[in-house]
């Protein structure tokens, strides 16, 4: 069955949309609408169809899926409207800028039968489901702790993402993201906490950088950081065990894992530092230890769209669920909660 699709917005992240498209069998785009003249031109330059605005767009028959790449303050209106006209819709992330706002647009999906869902593309990126995979095969041993971060030094970009009213900030752009991703780790487990900073080292109107520490009912403490004006990054996945550690430096990059091998290390070679030995910070010795390395793994982003389509058809289940970017967006909520009345805030209990 074919299936087509319009865009609305048609900058950087909708033409990686449109590119990815030409590659999917049975999913054509037949037209963009921008309100920017520029983007305009552009895509008729690249020879797509450039529809008169949003109301000849969605007046178009032969499409049955709305690709919405807007900043983020307009996706709830747009989607609604959409919704409203007939069509199906796929969102950018974030899908809005707070949990009410999403409720209007999951009631609007409900009331007019379309389906809606959100490009949660990063559950497709590749250092995740490695590390998911070790957790998964339980080769740590129990998780206590684990850390997920993306670094830059850039600022934030010079455009709507620097402002409050489009839904700027860290939180929102890459929060989005690392969250979604650690929901995932542990499902049917509640979060029971948790407690975030928030910085403005170069933008006071949104956060550039934020930590946040959620805090499961297993007891597993997750640490999430985005910044932007790290000059040395720290390593995007960092996980604890009970039986060793696995770490990950940076997209692109194997994952190492060191294991403990059951060695009793009775004659441990302190460590000698300017004000004294300890015993406690001392290396392992190489024969109670064991270092492997492993690819990343490999997936096809293009599986999110074949899965919207198979959802349209009837034959799958969408794999991001609503109720999951609901609860995204609630935890995002509360990052900005606890951030601003400096206190852990409780989350599901």
């Amino acid at each position: 069955m074919k299936h087509t699709l319009a865009i609305v917005g048609f900058g950087g992240m909708a033409g990686w949309h449109y590119d990815l498209i030409q590659d999917i069998e049975d999913l054509t785009v037949a037209g963009i609408w921008d309100i920017k003249e520029e983007r305009r031109d552009y895509a008729a330059s690249r020879q797509i169809h450039v529809y008169e605005g949003l109301e000849d767009l969605l007046s178009d028959e032969s499409v049955d899926l709305v690709l919405i790449a807007t900043p983020n303050d307009v996706h709830k209106s747009i989607a609604i409207q959409a919704m409203e006209a007939g069509k199906n819709v796929v969102s950018e992330k974030p899908v809005t800028l707070c949990s009410n706002d999403l409720q209007e647009m999951i009631d609007a999906s409900a009331r007019t039968g379309k389906f809606l869902t959100v490009h949660q593309n990063r559950r497709w990126d590749e250092d995740f489901l490695t590390v998911k995979k070790v957790l998964d095969e339980g080769r740590l041993g129990e998780i206590f702790r684990l850390e997920s971060r993306v670094h830059g030094s850039r600022g934030i970009p010079g455009d709507w993402r620097q402002e409050k009213e489009h839904g700027g900030g860290m939180v929102l752009d890459w929060g989005v993201h690392l969250l979604d991703q650690a929901l995932l780790f542990f499902p049917g487990v509640k979060l029971n906490t948790v407690y975030a900073t928030l910085t403005n080292v170069t933008n006071q109107l949104v956060d550039d950088g934020f930590t946040a520490d959620l805090g499961f009912a297993n007891n597993v403490h997750i640490l999430v950081e985005v910044g932007t004006s790290n000059f040395i990054n720290l390593p995007r996945w960092y996980v604890l065990g009970t039986d060793g550690t696995a770490m990950i430096e940076d997209w692109g990059k194997d994952i190492r894992i060191v294991r403990a091998l059951g060695v009793d290390e009775k004659d441990v070679v302190p460590v000698r530092t300017a004000a004294g030995l300890t015993k406690t910070m001392a290396p392992r010795r190489d024969d109670s230890i064991h270092t492997e390395s492993e690819p990343e793994q490999k997936s096809d982003i293009r599986e999110f769209y074949k899965n919207v389509m198979a959802v349209l058809e009837g034959r799958e289940e969408s794999r991001i669920r609503l109720p999951e970017v609901m609860r995204v967006m609630r935890l995002m909520e509360a990052i900005f909660q606890s951030a601003q009345e400096k206190q852990v805030v409780v989350f599901e209990q």
